[in-house]
């Protein structure tokens, strides 16, 4: 194959999964396009499908990202809820990744949407810092803007004591409903 021949159909798919699941950190659509010499477009296409196929690929702020269950059995999830302005979003992230937090989601409830859930997935400051910068550059609003703050994450911790010192800090800072 020459360095600039389509990847077609299965194949290109097949790729994708395996680059995804080999993958450490999120690839962007863009990305994957350069590697398989097709358009983002086609990516995003291409990830539907494999989503509809049962692949556990979510898209991310960063890219793509292949959600490995290994592992996940010795994770603790729960969903918490909080309310913040806008301005405090970073501070509520940092706070939750300081304690070996990963926050997957954030969810809302729209008055005529019901649950409208977006994928977050940071572990760490940096991760939190580019997830900022991406709203920041995009002018993307943040969902909590759609509910005067109120919010819904799901977080995943390796423990109870994990989770119960990031409430407590959450607590602290005033950004914790219970």
């Amino acid at each position: 194959m020459t360095s600039n021949e389509k990847i077609l159909g299965s194949d290109r798919r097949n790729l994708l999964v395996k680059l995804l699941k080999d993958a450490s950190n999120p690839i962007p659509g863009r990305e994957l396009g350069e590697i398989t010499n097709v358009s983002r477009q086609v990516i995003s296409g291409d990830v539907t499908l494999l989503k509809a196929k049962g692949e556990p690929i979510i898209a991310t702020s960063r890219g793509y990202v292949y959600m490995h269950p290994i592992g996940e059995q010795n994770k603790i999830e729960k969903v918490i809820v909080c309310n913040h302005t806008s301005h405090q979003t970073e501070e509520e992230l940092n706070i939750l990744v300081d304690h070996g937090i990963t926050v997957k989601d954030v969810k809302v409830e729209h008055p005529i949407y019901g649950d409208l859930t977006a994928s977050v997935m940071v572990s760490n400051r940096s991760e939190v810092k580019n997830f900022i910068e991406n709203i920041k550059q995009t002018n993307a609003s943040y969902l909590l803007e759609l509910t005067e703050g109120i919010h819904l994450h799901t977080i995943v911790a390796k423990s109870e004591q994990e989770i119960n010192n990031a409430e407590e800090a959450l607590r602290k800072a005033d950004i914790l409903v219970e």
